[in-house]
């Protein structure tokens, strides 16, 4: 049988229960809260919080991600049809020239001009050398071939990716503002420099070329790094 003190701790222990069930409705009372409303309250927070967490996820699986991109735009090497010798360059990295403009002078009554219009964006101005043909005197990028370059990998949604689908970009030189542009080619073979290996299997992953064509944005330059989404 239990003793005058368990007889006290029960009591106790009843006491403070009851005491807590009447603060607890009290409180309720106080701002007019029924249970019925405290229990269709939580189920629309559930119901809302699913229903944020579904539209999370469709819109992750509505676009393919990748942090492998830049602004790229090919190279044109411009140098001597024959050996000769470099006598004076004419512009500097930066100059916005016009196609025929000439760019450099060399013995034997050599001239560089360039072939379209662009930007130089890298001089061999060594006075004196002897250039061989094929030896790039001047380097220029027309910006008219200015693309984004998205590398995605084959196992990463690449199937998923097609011609005409919308992209939004933003390149690291302008933190999070963003760009626009398209898909517009996909490369028939992998990149050559992007085999990796999976660690679950030890298999080979390659990386596909991504060419997305995108609005006039003078302020993005070749090299440029970016991360691009591509919307499904």
């Amino acid at each position: 049988m239990p003793n005058q003190n368990d007889k006290t701790i029960i009591n106790s222990d009843m006491n403070a229960d009851t005491h807590s069930s009447k603060k607890s409705q009290n409180f309720l009372s106080r701002f007019n809260i029924s249970p019925s409303t405290i229990k269709y309250g939580l189920i629309i927070l559930t119901v809302l919080a699913i229903s944020i967490g579904g539209y999370y996820w469709y819109a992750i699986n509505q676009r393919i991600y990748t942090d492998k991109a830049e602004i790229f735009a090919p190279l044109i090497t411009l140098g001597p049809a024959q050996p000769a010798v470099l006598q004076q360059v004419m512009v500097k990295n930066g100059d916005v020239v016009s196609a025929n403009k000439t760019l450099a002078r060399l013995d034997n009554n050599q001239y560089i001009r360039a072939k379209t219009d662009g930007i130089v964006v890298g001089i061999n101005d060594q006075i004196g050398k002897l250039f061989s043909p094929g030896t790039a005197v001047v380097t220029m990028v027309n910006p008219e071939d200015l693309r984004l370059i998205a590398h995605v990998a084959e196992n990463k949604g690449l199937n998923s990716v097609s011609v005409g689908q919308k992209v939004i970009f933003t390149v690291d030189a302008f933190d999070s503002r963003k760009f626009y542009g398209e898909v517009k080619e996909i490369a028939q073979t992998s990149d050559q420099s992007s085999v990796v290996f999976s660690i679950s299997d030890k298999r080979a992953e390659k990386d596909f070329s991504i060419k997305i064509k995108y609005d006039d944005y003078p302020e993005l330059l070749n090299g440029m790094s970016a991360k691009a989404w591509i919307y499904k």
